[in-house]
């Protein structure tokens, strides 16, 4: 089966949680004979065509954007899949590009949309762009051919609201890695030139955006007394007000470590005393589970795709409250049950799922 997959910005080491899901998952669909195309934006990228452990990358026009960027490269792209690359299966991710699905059918073309949050509920968008989020979603569940759901509470409640299609809406998780911080060692933490000590400090990692809720982190553990450091791993596609303002938070005690991959990231979580997710929004957090595969004890935000992973709730917070966010902090909050959550969130039995999905799949 031939796959052109489209909405993600691009394959290897690409931050983002679709971007990491696409790289787990393609490179194994290639090994079991699927051939994958992705249609990189071409900001991301290298500027011309490569393999990545046999998934075929090609960068596409798209204009670094806030707002226009993911629309206008779907766009594009899709009309370039129809033209050069005769793909089977279009993969939409996210529904943004989703909103494109019927234009894509229109062209003769399968859909498989993956859904990967609720983005519509994200705080840097504006009414207009939540409406054409809300529907995208709706063009998905209209006329894709499949919808595979990252998050158990989201496949259940856009079952219940669309029961005519609730047939070809699929939870399919995001997953972790067993293995994922294997012959990491100190030197590789020693290597971030953070002079971070094991044990002694607290991680987190995503993009600087509001929904994140890295601000509410920086309040709540600036009114305690914590000696252990906090450390924010990551960095912003586009700078705005709001990075600004939380990058100048930056201290002695608050680290900023900006992007981080391969070694440096995975000895970022080893090491670690506690892992935070403070967020607004997610679809399934990768780094939340990449952070329990590490051994490292976790606390998040008692979002529904963060209680999704099951955890009891001393791995919680109330979204928002800066005071109980604040006390946990400051408390010994325990490892979870790392092999217990391993075995439901799995890549090798997502990609499973995966392709026993795109195989149900009429391609006539």
């Amino acid at each position: 089966m031939k796959i052109c997959a489209i909405g993600l910005r691009g394959i290897p080491n690409v931050m983002g949680g679709i971007e990491s899901h696409c790289q787990q998952v393609y490179p194994r669909l290639v090994s079991e004979g699927y051939d994958i195309t992705v249609l990189a934006r071409s900001p991301y990228v290298k500027s011309t065509p490569y393999e990545y452990q046999g998934v075929k990358v090609i960068p596409v026009w798209a204009m670094r954007h806030k707002f226009l960027e993911t629309f206008l490269h779907t766009f594009v792209a899709i009309f370039y899949a129809r033209l050069f690359v005769h793909p089977d299966v279009i993969h939409l991710h996210a529904i943004g590009p989703a909103l494109f699905t019927p234009l894509a059918r229109l062209l003769g073309m399968k859909v498989v949309v993956t859904h990967h949050g609720a983005d519509y509920d994200r705080q840097k968008w504006n009414t207009f762009v939540k409406g054409l989020l809300k529907a995208g979603e709706s063009m998905a569940i209209k006329f894709a051919n499949k919808i595979l759901v990252v998050g158990r509470s989201l496949t259940d409640r856009l079952q219940q609201e669309n029961p005519k299609q609730a047939h070809k809406i699929e939870f399919v998780p995001n997953g972790a890695l067993a293995d994922f911080d294997n012959n990491v060692t100190l030197d590789d933490l020693q290597a971030t030139g953070l002079a971070l000590e094991a044990q002694n400090y607290i991680v987190t990692v995503g993009r600087l955006v509001p929904e994140k809720g890295f601000h509410d982190l920086v309040q709540a553990y600036l009114m305690t007394d914590i000696e252990k450091k906090l450390v924010i791993v990551g960095s912003t596609d586009h700078q705005d007000e709001y990075s600004r303002e939380l990058l100048s938070k930056a201290s002695e005690r608050v680290i900023f470590a900006g992007r981080r991959e391969g070694a440096q990231l995975k000895a970022l979580y080893k090491f670690a005393k506690l892992f935070v997710l403070p967020s607004y929004h997610e679809g399934l957090p990768i780094v939340a589970l990449e952070a329990i595969s590490s051994d490292t004890p976790v606390l998040l935000s008692d979002i529904l795709p963060n209680l999704d992973i099951d955890l009891s709730s001393e791995h919680y917070f109330a979204v928002g409250n800066l005071e109980e966010l604040a006390r946990k902090l400051q408390t010994s909050i325990p490892r979870s049950s790392r092999l217990e959550i391993l075995a439901k969130f799995d890549w090798r039995k997502v990609t499973q799922q995966t392709s026993t999905l795109f195989n149900t799949i009429d391609l006539k």
